[in-house]
């Protein structure tokens, strides 16, 4: 038997790890993908999705050649064309709509959870402001996050995994590394050996009680006002490191003003938790050194998640649990790694009109929008599975009126409503270079196998496009190994640049801090423009920290659509999800006649989902959950859990509001 020859690269996945890989590959073909020993984080192991990732590049419904529409759309009739007669089709529709409408009528959509440096935001920009279309705004995810700790701690770089072991105290906020940051388990396992005590807040049960020590099941959207009985409490014992506040923060009195409307009582009534548990972390996280608080995005996606994550960034710095390491706090770690664009791309400013993407069933539909949206671009994202509004957003995909592009690796459902469906390359077949934003590393993404039929990375696709406008900007005759060089030598890796040699041979680069990794306070510090923390930042707007309730007399159960063990995001979906569930508590269950397995309907004013319920006391009552991610024909009636959620944005960042989604669940009928 031919052995495989191993090639290293690294994943660029929508997780906080960026795992380092070695992929076997005989006669060309994928046989084996694993995880790197070299990597600090990854450790040899990697997640199942990425282990079986090759399903996805051998899948029969992989897109391996350019596709024009035939019949209506999404009847999933594609007649094959060539890459050279694509072009000139993309180019003649988007200037005739630029003519007609002007350049603003053109829309790129795109997310780049799981893309790179290279494959996003890079060339396709350069593109778009060449071109003069609408700008997005991207926000399905981080918006609020990025926006409360830019504006409290200028992105300071947070606690490494490697350091959660040196913690007294874990508190893991709005996350389960279970299905999305794997890495982190064996050190949460570690520090529990070490004595540490763990508390998870999530509407969830995602560990047993034998991992953690106390679970508080949030009801979804009241985090912030537990963020604000812990800070009262502790204002009223006298508990708060005036010396730490006094020489580092700022804008404390508007945080306590808020604060002081909430005793633990008030809290407990809304977030639907006992007061003793409250007041437990509460005791146990003031005494505890050093102590860290991991902060996930799951509390961020309602109309408080901005705020929430604001008052919760603010819990280390009221007490001063920094300075050592296993201290502070973990959000993204990405900053820690600048890209200054402007070394690639001089001046070059886009200053078109911004459209957030979490409307994109409004702006597609609504008549008063000037310039209507005429074309659609879309690339590295499915946005018919994973936009809120999913009725709105199918409605305006089906326009006849609407000439669409989808770039992508599988026929997804997206895919299915194009004119146009052009082949992408895999991370396993292109370069890119990858920042991580949990894991202190770089990594570079580099080709194992030759992309697979006619499959071009997103890079290739734009300097074609350019190309065929007729621009003869140097970037637009750029190969993929320059694209990647270019970035690599306009970034810096906590101030050092980067290993660009490391990089193209798809290794992993790590950070130069002096211990295993920063330490908040010690040798990292907030970068906000006068060195200080925050506590009330102007982003939060005239009215900081002010809790809003969500509720529904008719749709008395709150929605959540977490990540989950077969899906992060829609990718894979078209193999790792193949039926879609709902989870029910009993109590909630049994008051509807409900029992395991039963063909349910989960409706609100929105949509409706027809799928099997689970029964299962991991889910809280008056809470239940559709993983995010699934495709169509996961449900029954081809809708999903984003046919139930509102298409509201937070104000801070104007993020999605996924978990505001309220519904109630009745059996099917037979």
């Amino acid at each position: 038997m031919t052995r495989p020859a191993i090639h290293t690269t690294c994943c660029p996945l929508d997780c906080p790890d960026t795992c380092a890989l070695e992929v076997g590959v005989v006669d060309g073909r994928i046989e084996r993908i694993g995880g790197s020993r070299e990597h600090p984080t990854t450790g040899g192991f990697i997640c199942g999705k990425v282990a079986r990732f090759s399903r996805r590049v051998y899948h029969a419904e992989r897109v391996l050649h350019p596709l024009r529409r035939r019949g209506p759309k999404g009847s999933g009739q594609f007649d094959r064309l060539s890459w050279d007669e694509a072009v000139a089709t993309i180019v003649a529709r988007w200037r005739d709509i630029a003519g007609r409408w002007g350049a603003e009528a053109i829309m790129p959509y795109h997310y780049g959870g799981s893309n790179g440096f290279v494959s996003d935001c890079f060339l396709d920009d350069y593109y778009f402001a060449r071109l003069g279309a609408s700008r997005l705004a991207r926000t399905l995810c981080a918006a609020p996050a990025t926006a409360a700790a830019q504006g409290m701690y200028g992105r300071m770089p947070g606690v490494a995994f490697e350091d959660y072991p040196q913690a007294k105290c874990i508190l893991i906020w709005g996350a389960n590394p279970k299905a999305s940051n794997i890495h982190l388990v064996p050190f949460l396992r570690e520090a529990k050996r070490r004595g540490a005590f763990i508390a998870v807040l999530d509407p969830r049960e995602n560990f047993s009680a034998g991992e953690i020590d106390l679970h508080l099941p949030v009801y979804p959207g009241a985090d912030l006002p537990i963020a604000l009985a812990l800070i009262r409490y502790w204002h009223t014992a006298g508990r708060l490191d005036r010396g730490f506040l006094d020489r580092h923060a700022v804008g404390i009195e508007g945080l306590l003003d808020q604060a002081d409307h909430w005793p633990l009582g008030r809290a407990a009534a809304a977030a639907r938790v006992s007061v003793e548990a409250i007041q437990r972390l509460a005791d146990v996280y003031a005494e505890a050194r050093p102590a860290v608080v991991r902060i996930g995005w799951g509390l961020e996606r309602n109309t408080n998640g901005g705020r929430a994550l604001a008052a919760i960034l603010a819990l280390p710095a009221l007490l001063g649990k920094f300075g050592e390491r296993g201290a502070g706090y973990t959000l993204s770690n990405s900053g820690a790694t600048k890209l200054d664009l402007a070394k690639v791309w001089g001046d070059v400013r886009w200053t078109a009109r911004e459209l957030n993407m979490v409307e994109l069933g409004a702006w597609l539909t609504q008549s008063d929008l000037e310039p209507p949206v005429k074309a659609l671009f879309i690339y590295n994202c499915n946005p018919a599975v994973t936009v809120p509004d999913q009725v709105r957003v199918l409605a305006g995909l089906e326009r006849e009126d609407l000439f669409t592009v989808v770039h992508e690796q599988v026929m997804t459902d997206t895919a299915r409503l194009a004119d146009l469906v052009l082949p992408a390359t895999t991370f396993l077949e292109h370069r890119d270079i990858r920042r991580g934003y949990g894991a202190y590393v770089v990594g570079g993404v580099q080709p194992v196998i030759a992309p697979r039929g006619e499959a071009k990375p997103n890079e290739e696709v734009f300097a074609l496009l350019g190309r065929a406008m007729g621009w003869n900007d140097p970037p637009f005759h750029w190969d993929s190994a320059t694209c990647q060089r270019k970035v690599a030598e306009a970034m810096t890796v906590h101030g050092r640049p980067a290993d660009s040699a490391a990089l193209e041979a798809g290794r992993a680069q790590g950070y130069d801090f002096p211990e295993a990794g920063p330490v908040q306070f010690g040798t990292v510090f907030p970068g906000t423009p006068d060195g200080k923390i925050h506590l009330t930042p102007d982003c939060l707007g005239d009215r900081p920290y002010e809790y809003r309730v969500v509720a529904s007399e008719q749709y008395p159960l709150a929605l959540i659509s977490p990540a989950s063990h077969q899906l992060v995001n829609s990718t894979l979906g078209e193999d790792n999800l193949p039926e879609l569930w709902v989870t029910l508590d009993p109590s909630d269950a049994s008051a509807r006649g409900i029992q395991d397995g039963d063909a349910v309907r989960v409706f609100n004013e929105l949509g409706q989902v027809v799928c099997r319920a689970r029964v299962s006391p991991q889910i809280r009552v008056g809470v239940v959950a559709l993983p995010k991610g699934a495709w169509r024909r996961a449900s029954r009636n081809g809708w999903t859990s984003t046919a139930l959620c509102p298409a509201s944005v937070d104000n801070l960042g104007g993020g999605a509001c996924y978990n505001d989604a309220r519904v109630e669940v009745a059996l099917a009928q037979a």
